[in-house]
């Protein structure tokens, strides 16, 4: 990717971030995801021939604006016009796809268990923990949070393939898709179909199959606010970890 323009912690246009600063870069093209909707930036490494810089989070400057890196550079110098190439830390990547994959079927399993009045009222999807708020009055029993984790579960052990597809967003409505509530969307949408038991219009990184999860472990469920519950919990490296801890 190109290097399109340079700012420094003080937001002002810079020709050039040398080694220990930190700053911005705008890039012609960029794999980075920008946080959005509940999902975390990537974080990843920009390197040139004569530089390289860590990117710590994304954001943009201005609202509808390009994406921008945030960077501290590590060694050498970092140019307008230089080309380099922009690496995204894949493992981290790949824990935030199964976690936001996962909140996805969480979703369906909840509408499915305690029925079609929940609705996703929040969300956050780290690398290493999902957390999922939903429109519901009253508490949850042991018995249903654990009929909503095994439906999960089975969901990940089917080894659905995880579709995407931009469609219109009349079209994606009349499909029956979930949408946020409140949220505003254009005359296209991006839908992520995992068939037979989840659609919902999201512009997130996902898993190719809902094999890729591994597993699902709720750490939590209670209430946050009048009419609204939230559910964490963790997949992968991390419900490992938590069922290791829990034996120990």
């Amino acid at each position: 990717a190109k290097v399109v323009a340079l700012f420094d912690a003080d937001r002002q246009e810079v020709p050039a971030l040398d080694a220990g600063t930190s700053g911005f870069v705008v890039l012609d093209q960029t794999p980075f995801y920008v946080e959005s909707g509940g999902q975390v930036s990537d974080v990843g490494t920009l390197t040139g021939e004569d530089g390289s810089a860590s990117v710590q989070a994304m954001s943009r400057l201005v609202a509808g604006g390009p994406r921008v890196h945030h960077v501290t550079v590590g060694s050498g110098i970092l140019r307008a016009g230089q080309v380099v190439a922009a690496r995204v830390d894949v493992a981290r990547r790949t824990a935030i796809r199964r976690n936001h994959t996962a909140t996805h079927l969480l979703h369906a399993a909840l509408r499915q268990t305690l029925g079609p009045h929940v609705k996703q009222a929040g969300s956050l999807v780290a690398p290493d923990r999902l957390r999922f708020d939903f429109v519901h009055t009253g508490t949850i029993s042991a018995a249903d949070l654990e009929t909503i984790e095994r439906a999960v579960n089975s969901q990940i052990m089917r080894n659905t393939g995880v579709q995407t597809t931009i469609k219109k967003t009349d079209e994606a409505m009349a499909l029956g898709a979930m949408a946020l509530f409140g949220e505003k969307y254009g005359d296209t949408v991006r839908v992520v179909d995992i068939p037979g038991f989840s659609l919902e219009l999201c512009g997130g990184t996902h898993c190719r199959a809902t094999g890729d999860i591994g597993v699902f472990a709720v750490l939590s469920e209670g209430g946050v606010a009048a009419g609204v519950r939230r559910i964490e919990a963790v997949t992968g490296d991390g419900a490992v970890a938590l069922l290791q801890e829990e034996r120990r």
